[in-house]
């Protein structure tokens, strides 16, 4: 499928050697978006929650210390430039190691937290994400062995080849694995009782979106 028909009319290519990247309105809106809530958590100050007791007489606060506060918010801005450039990559390599690099920020934005049951939650996401790396960097290799190139601009000229779609098909697992999507997010739901709001936003933001650029290049290199 043409990326025009996908992303509406082309507001031009930069051309890279074998890598052209180009630029539509949808690429360019979820780019906007995602850095315009970067900016939003790189200003934002950690909520306070309070944890309810039996009987409800003693009520606690939770708080996010100060170095954990700088600690996170340096990881939530670097995973909202990390997934901002997911969705402008022309690049099949390249979304590749950005999903990656997401995964392992999703981590370490709670791994300063002294909660046992979220870092058991992470340090399974983890597992999980480093198990579906192999499918995630195996499918890029198998679609570049079989086309001679990971542009997602020349790939979309192409007409897929039954390599391609296997190889494109193991991305998508290691794609849903990497960003923690049913059915693994059970591995990563208790992350989110953590305290750090609007920290945590990210991690949704950067898993939902990862997913909608995902298919949009599922549609590029297959249909």
């Amino acid at each position: 499928m043409d990326f025009i028909t996908l992303g509406g009319n082309s507001l031009g290519t930069i051309p890279l050697g074998d890598i052209v990247l180009y630029l539509t309105p949808f690429n360019l809106f979820l780019f906007g978006i995602l850095l315009l809530f970067t900016v939003m958590i790189a200003f934002s100050k950690p909520e306070i929650q309070t944890e309810a007791s039996l009987g409800g007489l003693s009520n606690t606060e939770v708080k996010v210390t100060p170095k954990e506060f700088k600690q996170r918010r340096f990881l939530s801005v670097i995973c909202g430039l990390a997934s901002a450039g997911a969705m402008i990559t022309g690049d099949l390599f390249n979304f590749t190691l950005f999903m990656a690099f997401v995964g392992i920020l999703n981590i370490g934005i709670v791994s300063a937290v002294k909660q046992t049951s979220v870092l058991n939650s992470a340090f399974n996401y983890g597992l999980i994400a480093m198990m579906c790396s192999l499918p995630l960097f195996g499918g890029a290799a198998i679609v570049l062995a079989s086309t001679g190139t990971l542009s997602l601009f020349e790939l979309s000229q192409m007409t897929a080849s039954p390599m391609v779609v296997f190889g494109i098909l193991l991305m998508l697992l290691g794609i849903i694995g990497e960003s923690g999507v049913a059915p693994f997010f059970a591995s990563k739901a208790e992350m989110f009782r953590t305290p750090g709001s609007p920290f945590l936003v990210i991690i949704h933001l950067s898993s939902l979106f990862i997913i909608v650029r995902a298919v949009e290049i599922l549609l590029l290199v297959l249909v």
